[in-house]
């Protein structure tokens, strides 16, 4: 089974794009007309979903499916969710589920065999290390066995992380992150591919540049999930110490700076994919500008 963080760079390589689209489907933020074609709002969900990852594929080789957002759904929360995993992968997409799962034992190993085990599957999920090693080694070990990712949540991009996160642990030399950081890198250290990377990665947001940087230089062959670009604050400036020195290591998420970009300047609520393609080219060619340096 190939490693997921060798699938991952060989389509970043293929597209010169460290971009990923994540797909936020806020009802309240979708196009009116776009509402008001159907009568269940989970079919304009899929819709809207489908024509931006078609819109973006040419600039982005992941999407983030925000599992939230079509929870909300009710009964069609998990069919609507489901069919936009495998509209993106039909058109040659890696998809993230961000569920940020946690729990322990048998329910841990249920919650990645509803990611992982199904006839459509996610190629990576994102989970909270809250409970500690028993709440993520049951993702990763099926991950594995799948030839899946999994992001460790390790420095968030919203504001009140650091009121757990940095807390400074016995002895004051390290903070929670950090530890959980380590800990990340131990976990998958087993699942390296041919790319020199794991299939074992961690979350950490571009808002916190310093702390950003930090982690790249301590925690070598861990990919990264980078949250915090667009709407959040964060710029290429913020991004670039995500990446080591090849300008591999690393994708940088935008949602609704990308999906939602037809809500600014001329464009008609009818030309959401074109505005999103456009703003995911920018945001990869930003992107791309500042690692050349």
């Amino acid at each position: 089974m190939e490693n997921f963080a060798d699938r991952l760079f060989a389509a970043v390589e293929e597209k010169d794009s460290r971009v990923c689209v994540g797909l936020d489907p806020r009802l309240d933020l979708l196009p009116a007309p776009l509402l008001a074609r159907h009568q269940v709002p989970a079919e304009a969900v899929v819709e809207f979903c489908r024509e931006v990852c078609a819109a973006t594929a040419e600039f982005a080789p992941v999407v983030k499916v925000q599992s939230a957002y079509f929870e909300v759904l009710g009964r069609f929360a998990f069919s609507t969710l489901w069919a936009v995993v495998a509209e993106a992968q039909r058109m040659g997409l890696l998809v993230i589920v961000d569920a940020k799962r946690a729990d322990i034992g048998p329910t841990a190993e249920a919650y990645a065999q509803a990611f992982f085990g199904g006839e459509i599957a996610a190629d990576a999920i994102t989970v909270n290390p809250y409970l500690g090693s028993d709440g993520i080694m049951p993702f990763v070990d099926a991950g594995a066995e799948q030839g899946r990712g999994v992001f460790v949540l390790v420095k968030t991009s919203n504001p009140s992380s650091g009121e757990v996160q940095d807390l400074r642990l016995e002895g004051g030399y390290h903070t929670v992150f950090e530890h959980v950081g380590e800990a990340v890198r131990l976990m998958g250290a087993h699942l390296h591919g041919e790319c020199g990377y794991s299939a074992v990665g961690a979350v950490v947001g571009a808002t916190y540049p310093e702390q950003l940087a930090h982690l790249r230089r301590e925690l070598p062959g861990v990919p990264f999930l980078v949250p915090g670009y667009g709407a959040q604050g964060a710029g290429p400036e913020e991004v670039a110490a995500a990446f080591d020195e090849s300008g591999r290591g690393a994708i940088v998420n935008a949602s609704r700076s990308i999906i939602f970009a037809y809500r600014e300047g001329a464009w008609e609520p009818e030309q959401y994919a074109q505005a999103a393609a456009q703003a995911a080219q920018r945001m990869r060619d930003e992107i791309n500008a500042a690692l050349r340096g």
